[in-house]
């Protein structure tokens, strides 16, 4: 009589090694870079009341993560004259949010004439 517990079987064993996919947590369980961008946008919202439109700059660093989100700040009719934001995020390795600031703002559609590229 067999053990049919004790027999191997052909399924995928969670220890198994895989490479990392967007939903899955990189080396030393460290977020990937869409889970990153996904929770600071969710923070950010959190902590300003403000829904993140944009996220215009994402880059990893030394410290961690920085990333540049677009916000609206005032909508208004027409939408063209909103008022909308750029807010510099920084996060831990661990995509925590450690600061952020507000580095401009500016009316939906318009250019920063003082910046390359319209940032």
């Amino acid at each position: 009589m067999t053990n049919s517990q004790n027999t191997p079987k052909a399924s995928k064993s969670s220890k198994s090694p895989e490479p990392d996919t967007p939903d899955q947590g990189g080396p030393d369980d460290r977020p990937t870079s869409m889970e990153v961008l996904r929770h600071a946008r969710a923070q950010l919202a959190e902590l300003t009341g403000m829904t993140a439109e944009t996220v215009s700059s994402f880059e990893q660093t030394e410290d961690g993560w920085t990333l540049e989100i677009e916000v609206l700040e005032l909508a208004r009719v027409p939408d063209t004259m909103s008022l909308l934001a750029s807010y510099q995020v920084d996060l831990d390795p661990h995509g925590r949010l450690t600061g952020y600031r507000r580095i401009r703002r500016y009316e939906r559609g318009r250019s920063d004439a003082h910046r390359p590229g319209g940032r």
